[in-house]
């Protein structure tokens, strides 16, 4: 591991080292809310390929399936990465001292 990290160039504080806040909470605003309508276009594009599956099974056809599954893979990364980004924008609105 040591080696690993080492050829990398990253030490552990380095790695670890949290990402520091905005003073301004305007551009983690509107960068939540354009993540959260790319959110709203793949919860419908599942949607879509979901009435589209209705009627197939499992493995059926494979490119389709590989499709679905790729397509559920991208919503839950971007929903957790929007999460993270509106959890920034609540923090950023909670923040002492502001």
């Amino acid at each position: 591991m040591v080696l690993l990290i080492h050829h990398v160039g990253l030490t552990d504080s380095q790695r670890l080292k949290p990402k520091k806040m905005p003073e301004d909470p305007g551009p983690a605003r509107n960068k939540f809310r354009s993540d959260f309508f790319v959110e709203i276009a793949l919860v419908i594009a599942v949607a879509v390929y979901l009435v589209f599956a209705q009627g197939q099974t499992v493995g059926e056809n494979l490119s389709f399936t590989v499709l679905g599954a790729g397509l559920m893979a991208l919503a839950t990364y971007w929903t957790l990465h929007t999460a993270r980004d509106g959890l920034e924008v609540i923090a950023l609105r909670l923040r002492p001292g502001k």
